[in-house]
């Protein structure tokens, strides 16, 4: 599967800010603002004014109702690396209630088999997925994962200190947040292996390889940042 990534000229992801600047920049649609009132420019508008109107439109909703449309539109996070505790795969579904979408995984063998046959049926996606990225946030600072990724992207490229992935790690942390949710989505089914779930608590396997790649990609961006400047 081919996954497009959103990044800006210097290889940086894309994150919300930046786009938001881009669909409030009247210069798109011929227009010069100047102490924060717009005129017509005396350039031609590259967006036709209809498509901006309708954009902003959908920025009028709240943020809420705008996040809760995107999830439902993104595919599941852990689709296809949940499992239960007698290791059959968590598949996600959804019901609605009331006009309300609500999310879950659900154990196979419960659905083959029935409620009885698996010590966990369901868990509620929003709140497995967001236990499954605090770890991962959680993990990728500590000393062993950072000496395990350096030590395999040294593998491919001996110049490497053992630094430079400790600042790209740690770089991601505050980055997560301004991602938008397909981007997260193709972050997670980078670095996550595997997750177990226990009665108890999570066993989260992380993909060596994914974590140097991502550590690829935000050195890239930083170098490129630092050679325009």
């Amino acid at each position: 599967m081919v996954t497009a990534r959103a990044t800006n000229r210097y290889g940086h992801l894309l994150d919300k800010g930046v786009l938001y600047r881009l669909l409030n920049n009247r210069v798109y649609i011929g227009e010069a603002v100047h102490k924060g009132i717009s005129y017509p420019g005396e350039h031609e508008g590259i967006i036709d004014r209809k498509l901006w109107d309708q954009a902003h439109a959908i920025l009028t909703e709240s943020p809420r109702k705008r996040a809760a449309n995107t999830r439902a539109q993104t595919p599941a996070l852990l689709k296809g690396r949940l499992f239960g505790p007698d290791g059959a795969a968590m598949s996600p579904t959804h019901t609605r209630k009331r006009g309300r979408l609500y999310r879950y995984y659900i154990s196979q063998t419960a659905l083959k088999r029935g409620r009885e046959a698996c010590a966990v049926r369901q868990v509620p996606a929003a709140e497995i997925e967001r236990v499954v990225i605090d770890q991962i946030r959680a993990l990728i600072q500590t000393p062993e994962i950072i000496v395990q990724t350096w030590r395999a992207a040294h593998k491919a490229d001996n110049q490497l200190d053992e630094s430079d992935i400790r600042s790209a790690l740690l770089e991601f942390e505050p980055l997560w947040n301004e991602l938008f949710p397909a981007e997260q989505a193709r972050i997670v089914e980078l670095l996550v292996e595997r997750v177990d779930l226990q009665p108890e608590g999570i066993d989260l396997r992380l993909r060596v390889e994914g974590l140097t790649s991502l550590c690829s990609e935000l050195r890239g961006g930083a170098g490129e940042d630092k050679e325009a400047a």
